[in-house]
């Protein structure tokens, strides 16, 4: 298993992979999948700040992707990123988030970036949170109810990790 950053080529298996989470999952809020043009937008706007986007790449083959986007666009926010992965269903629990999770850590505290916050859909589901807990992230709230997906009620969970120094020292400017 490879992680590496992502190519131009690797669009049609994310929006696969995606597309699979928005209809079937929880871990997104999204309802329409996106397609491939959409995508490689949202890509853009990551890549242009200098964010990592990466995929994990097996057996020839695109099975999972993570990236880091903005926790929110005030500029006091600007030291806090909100990771995203996803993996391909049929290939979960074999360690694929791991990875890429782990890249994503390492990538962003070596760009000076101190908190690294995860928004996770669902309070059930256990699989995501517990990848977070391994590394590091404590629970710091959830936000009950705020989603309606699939004729029910969800919540958000929201889980937090310094990196580098955290809240230790001021970031350099």
């Amino acid at each position: 298993m490879q992680v590496r950053d992502v190519a131009q080529g690797d669009f049609p298996a994310i929006q696969s992979i995606y597309t699979r989470h928005v209809l079937v999952g929880l871990a997104s809020f999204e309802e329409v999948p996106p397609d491939v043009a959409e995508l490689r937008r949202r890509f853009d706007d990551v890549a242009g700040r200098g964010l990592p986007y990466f995929v994990a790449v097996g057996a020839g083959a695109v099975q999972g992707y993570g990236y880091c986007a903005p926790y929110r666009a005030r500029s006091a926010y600007r030291y806090a990123l909100e990771n995203s992965v996803y993996v391909r269903d049929d290939l979960r629990g074999r360690g694929i988030g791991t990875l890429l999770l782990a890249a994503l850590i390492e990538r962003c505290a070596l760009l000076g970036y101190r908190q690294m916050i995860a928004v996770i859909g669902d309070s059930a589901n256990t699989a995501s949170i517990a990848l977070h807990a391994r590394f590091g992230f404590l629970r710091v709230g959830t936000l009950r109810s705020v989603g309606y997906k699939f004729g029910r009620w969800v919540d958000s969970v929201q889980m937090q990790r310094p990196l580098g120094a955290g809240d230790a020292t001021p970031p350099a400017t």
